[in-house]
């Protein structure tokens, strides 16, 4: 949502989904920049805000629930397809993505090479979304933009060396599943590999609350002929996901 400059201390609403969660690195740098923090948990009962004119951005963090969960709580706001695959696969620990241009632009930080991920579910790209970082053919959908301010991570810039801990303990479970990473391995890789994640984090918080993120890249005008091939390709995926 729209951020700008701002008269007064602004408001941040936090969405987290379990009591013990908290917005972690992400809620102690708004802090630095001088934000209140509105954290609510939906899932716990708490409610959300009737209406957002009180509020200069919104943080919603991951958690246990997945999309296709049947909460009221749970909305798919963008309708884009969130499905788990076949061979039940997962990205657990670090793994590398590739940012896209739009992603190198987007703040004046280098975007992470290699980020946190705990997940088993893909994503398809919402419509007229921006894709801002790839994962390759497992999981191809790593980051997106839709439309100026609103920006989706499937990675965790979040997490502190004590709350990976506690992850890799409290589900050290998962960590048995295709694809998922040792406990070592991801409490090795936060010491190879967080420092970079945290300066991204540090260029693209401010320049998303006070409205500097670089413009989205304007779309490119396919001729005739291939838009309306490509229009009836995208009509065909749609369709065939119901």
């Amino acid at each position: 949502m729209p951020m700008g400059s701002f008269a007064r201390r602004p408001t941040v609403l936090i969405i987290l989904h379990q009591d013990h969660s908290t917005p972690g690195r992400v809620g102690v740098a708004l802090k630095a920049m001088g934000a209140r923090l509105d954290i609510r948990r939906p899932s716990c009962g708490e409610p959300l805000p009737e209406k957002l004119a009180d509020q200069d951005g919104v943080v919603v963090f991951g958690g246990p629930m997945g999309a296709n969960d049947s909460l009221d709580w749970v909305r798919r706001a963008l309708g884009a397809r969130v499905f788990r695959y076949d061979d039940k696969r997962s990205e657990i620990g670090y793994y590398a993505i590739e940012p896209t241009p739009a992603g190198e632009r987007l703040c004046s930080g280098p975007f992470p090479r290699t980020v946190y991920e705990w997940r088993t579910d893909g994503f398809d790209l919402p419509e007229d979304a921006e894709l801002l970082a790839t994962g390759g053919p497992k999981f191809p959908n790593q980051a997106y933009r839709y439309g100026r301010h609103t920006v989706g991570l499937q990675f965790h810039p979040e997490v502190t060396y004590h709350m990976m801990c506690r992850w890799t303990h409290r589900g050290a479970e998962r960590l048995t599943r295709p694809g998922a990473l040792t406990r070592p391995e991801h409490l090795g890789g936060w010491f190879q590999y967080d420092r970079r994640v945290a300066a991204w984090l540090e260029a693209f918080l401010p320049a998303w609350l006070e409205g500097r993120l670089a413009e989205p890249a304007p779309k490119a005008r396919l001729p005739n002929a291939v838009s309306r091939v490509h229009e009836r390709e995208e009509f065909a995926i749609q369709r065939a996901e119901g």
